[in-house]
């Protein structure tokens, strides 16, 4: 047997499953669930993937047509159909969850900020990147009534007055910091004052590179890289003012990028939120990865210290299953963790900024 290439195991060295530290231990019952949702994405005909990436080996699709005819033993599955490959380079994890965010279906003062849908212009552009006139790669473009591509707006410039030309909004949030957070999840459940709620999942992006809001503010010296966290993140953007021209909504309006969104009330999106492969995620077996160097459906072995159960560090080894990609997340040793929905998992993920081991597990091919 030999396994498939993944330009991300140029940076892995072969090993056995004996050096995934744990793995004897780990409910590989809830992994495999976790994998039988992305081996359906995998062999559904003309299945759609929200953020495609890599298309997956035939070896993978095999593995997840044996996993779909039945499996009676998922350990044995995955040490009979996959090989440990050990990342060369320093894991790094941090984490994420499904927001639960309070909205409102019609503005109302207190809740003016638009949850925008996908513009009917917006053309997603994965394998052509078209030149921004910074010479950036823009991911998406504006169509234009004669067929041409341009740049689709930046963040402020849709903010301060090109919203109105998009589709109407979806629902109405309190302010810009919740959409901004609700916009790096890439998902949310909103509640209403009713006691309804709905799922709003990821529609499309405007294209422009994604900043690191966070990472801006510990290099200018606003947060300590200590202190840093979601609440602290929210609470300095507010106090420095979200009104047009003040300081807080222009630190935000630095990262170009933008996400429109859909409600989804389907069946899949009860079981939670819909990740780049097309799939619901699960709390602590989905992660995010690179998308231009891993396929989803990849299983990955990942084993650290991390405040994951509580605040104190403490062992987390796991294997997890590639179904989902972000903006921010880029290498082969870096992946963020999906925690859940709401609060509790929201403190829990946004404590995870460490370093871990990584093995990503090869699928053998005859």
């Amino acid at each position: 047997m030999v396994t498939t290439k993944h330009p991300g195991m140029d940076f892995a060295d072969e090993a056995g499953f004996a050096d995934l530290q744990g793995f004897a231990a780990d409910d590989l019952d809830a992994a495999f669930a976790a994998f039988r949702r992305s081996a359906e994405r995998i062999v559904a005909p003309l299945a759609q993937q929200q953020r495609p990436a890599r298309p997956p080996p035939p070896a993978l699709v095999a593995a997840c047509r044996a996993a779909l005819d039945g499996v009676a033993d998922p350990r044995a599955f995955f040490t009979r159909r996959f090989v440990p490959r050990r990342l060369r380079a320093p894991g790094f994890l941090t984490g994420y969850y499904e927001v639960e965010v309070e909205a409102r279906r019609i503005s109302e003062p207190g809740f003016e900020t638009p949850v925008l849908a996908r513009p009917e212009d917006l053309v997603t552009l994965n394998e052509a990147p078209l030149a921004g006139a910074d010479g950036a790669a823009l991911a998406a473009a504006r169509r234009r009534a004669d067929g041409r591509l341009e740049a689709f707006p930046e963040r402020r410039d849709i903010e301060d007055g090109f919203a109105q030309d998009c589709a109407p909004p979806l629902a109405f949030l309190r302010d810009q910091v919740e959409l901004f957070l609700l916009q790096v999840q890439g998902s949310a459940r909103l509640r209403f004052p009713d006691g309804s709620s709905v799922g709003l999942t990821y529609a499309g992006r405007n294209g422009h590179p994604y900043t690191s809001i966070g990472r801006a503010m510990i290099q200018r010296g606003l947060v300590a890289e200590a202190d840093m966290s979601l609440e602290t993140l929210k609470r300095t953007l507010r106090d420095m003012g979200l009104g047009p021209g003040e300081a807080g909504r222009r630190l935000m309006q630095e990262n170009k990028s933008y996400v429109f969104f859909e409600l989804d009330e389907t069946p899949q999106r009860a079981l939670g939120p819909i990740g780049g492969q097309g799939c619901a995620l699960t709390p602590l077996r989905s992660i995010a990865v690179d998308r231009n160097l891993w396929s989803y459906g990849l299983p990955f072995w990942i084993a650290g210290q991390i405040p994951w159960e509580r605040d104190a560090p403490s062992r987390f080894a796991r294997l997890m299953i590639a179904q989902d990609t972000g903006s921010a997340i880029l290498g082969a040793a870096r992946a963020d963790l999906y925690f859940g929905t709401g609060a509790e998992a929201g403190a829990r993920a946004g404590g995870i900024r460490h370093a871990a081991e990584f093995f990503v597990l090869a699928p053998k091919a005859d």
